[in-house]
């Protein structure tokens, strides 16, 4: 199958996911949830689907909540899509945005660590 048509497919997906979180299942225990990425296999059996949750501590508990009503998901969006079968769908958390987070934090630590190393070298130059 085409990588084309692989990724439109990814795309249809997470937009009718997206809907069905919306609309479909507001559960306000559940947060804010943002799907970041779907990625089907080539014969488009399965999905991986991403999941960004806003509030941290609330992951685990969403994960759990998400995976116990795939079934529901699942049938919802076969209603949605005009595919020959509806893929399985596997949920993860997207913990992209940590890495983020973490990275910028190290950047900003050697810059901080640079500065004053620099202000200690002008110190003992003008002393």
């Amino acid at each position: 199958m085409s990588t084309h048509r692989i990724d439109k497919v990814e795309k249809l997906l997470k937009e009718e996911l997206s809907n069905i979180f919306l609309f479909k299942l507001r559960d306000s225990s559940l947060g804010f949830i943002t799907i970041t990425k779907v990625i089907a296999t080539p014969d488009l059996k399965r999905a991986k689907v991403y999941l960004s949750v806003f509030e941290k501590e609330k992951r685990d508990f969403v994960l759990g909540k998400i995976k116990k009503d795939v079934k529901i998901i699942r049938s919802e969006l076969a209603h949605r899509i005009s595919l020959k079968f509806c893929p399985e769908l596997d949920f993860y958390i997207d913990d992209t945005q940590d890495y983020v987070e973490k990275i910028e934090g190290l950047i900003k630590k050697i810059h901080s660590q640079s500065d004053r190393e620099n202000d200690n070298e002008i110190n003992r130059t003008e002393g």
